[in-house]
């Protein structure tokens, strides 16, 4: 078979399709996860990206590439690379950037909350509501499509909520809200 009607591997594409997005819904991101994104997607273009081209160049340059471990490392690693700025890029195009500060004060879930509920086993958990792309439940961060997320949105502190889950109707209480105080601007201090 020729080699232009061959894939490498399907799974690599698969790996950094983006996530689901509800129907119609928008990349909600914190300024904060923007920049964080931004700041991946410059440090790949500028600084990465052309150290693994001169690796791969001087690879390239020392003749036999079919054993060469530097060139066939270093162009798959310049694939890595190209499908990760792609990535960011896509990713960075749709966002649409939330600041949670504006909601500082209030008592009401909203995206950028930090909400505070207890479970039907009256386990107390803290989450975090952020976008798809900032997420990490490591962090007790959540996506803010998430099932949690969404049961949790627009409801107020002392509110009961129904989170449906496989295993049945879960009622969470909501105990307590908070949003990250506003920032102020470059030359305004408080004294």
């Amino acid at each position: 078979m020729s080699k232009a009607f061959t894939r490498e591997s399907d799974s690599e594409d698969e790996e950094l399709s983006l996530p689901p997005l509800p129907v119609g819904g928008k990349n909600y991101i914190t300024p904060q996860g923007y920049e964080r994104l931004k700041t991946e997607l410059l440090a790949l273009i500028d600084e990465e990206r052309p150290r693994v081209v001169e690796i791969v160049h001087w690879a390239a340059s020392n003749g036999d590439r079919s054993e060469n471990g530097d060139y066939i490392y270093g162009k798959k690693r310049l694939r890595e690379i190209d499908r990760r700025i792609r990535f960011l890029t896509q990713r960075l195009e749709i966002a649409e950037i939330a600041d949670p500060s504006v909601h500082h004060g209030k008592d009401q879930v909203f995206f950028g909350a930090t909400v505070v509920y207890v479970d039907d086993a009256d386990v107390e958990r803290t989450v975090t509501i952020l976008g798809i792309d900032e997420a990490d439940t490591l962090q007790g961060q959540i996506s803010w499509v998430s099932p949690v997320a969404r049961t949790l949105l627009k409801s107020r502190v002392g509110d009961e909520v129904s989170l449906v889950t496989p295993h049945g109707v879960q009622v969470l209480q909501v105990l307590k809200v908070d949003y990250p105080e506003p920032s102020l601007p470059a030359g305004d201090h408080t004294d």
